[in-house]
Order: structure tokens, then sequence, then C-alpha cells
């Protein structure tokens, strides 16, 4: 589980460093808040994720660690790409974001409560 969640988070970072030379290229930062949000919540979550899990290996044989997993990849691409066609003028989209979002939190709270009830001092 932990080598898969890094490797997921690599593919994250790569697109949101894309986004940022893209923004940076066209001098339209408007997609800043999904270029954030991809790092922080795709390449840098996950990766401490993956390596939570492959260091704490009673953390990552869990369905709490499979929920995790799943929920945290369908929620965040899910709320990246509701909030694209948002700041591009959709508002209607904004139901989209939160479920997204709203999965994603789900998904972190399950992947904190793994760790604290999972690992021993």
């Amino acid at each position: 589980m932990g080598i898969k969640l890094i490797k997921i988070s690599v593919v994250y970072f790569m697109i949101g460093v894309c986004l940022g030379l893209f923004m940076s290229m066209t001098h339209n930062f408007a997609l800043s808040s999904v270029h954030v949000h991809i790092n922080l919540l795709g390449w840098t979550a996950l990766t401490l994720a993956g390596l939570i899990y492959h260091f704490f290996p009673e953390t990552s044989d869990t369905g709490l660690a499979k929920a995790h997993f799943w929920l945290h990849n369908l929620g965040l691409p899910t709320m990246m790409i509701g909030l694209c066609f948002y700041v591009n003028g959709f508002e209607s989209i904004v139901p989209v974001i939160a479920t997204g979002g709203l999965v994603t939190t789900i998904s972190i709270l399950l992947f904190g409560i793994n760790v604290l009830t999972r690992l021993k001092a």
C-alpha cells in the first residue's frame, strides 16, 4: 500500500508542477487553487501517508488503509476537476467540488483513525 501511494503521489506532483509551469507561461493564475491542492493533498499528503504505511506495516494492511487509498484517489481528482470548471465560469459545479472535498476529508479522517489506533508507541 505504501509504495502504491508514493507512486501515485509522484503522478500528482508531476501534474501539479506542469500546471504551475503552464500558469507561469500563460501568465494566467486562475488555477492556482487547483495547483496548490494537487501539490498539498496529492503530492505531499499521499507521500507522507505512503511512507507511514511503508515503514509501519501494521497500519497498511487494514480496511481503513484501503478505504483511505480509494476515497482519497477518487475524491481529490473529483474536487480538482470540479474546481477547474468552477474557476472557468461553471458555477453550477459547486456540488461536485463539495462532494469531492467531503470524500477527500473522510479519507484523511480514516487515515488519521487508522494511524492513531494501529500505531503503538
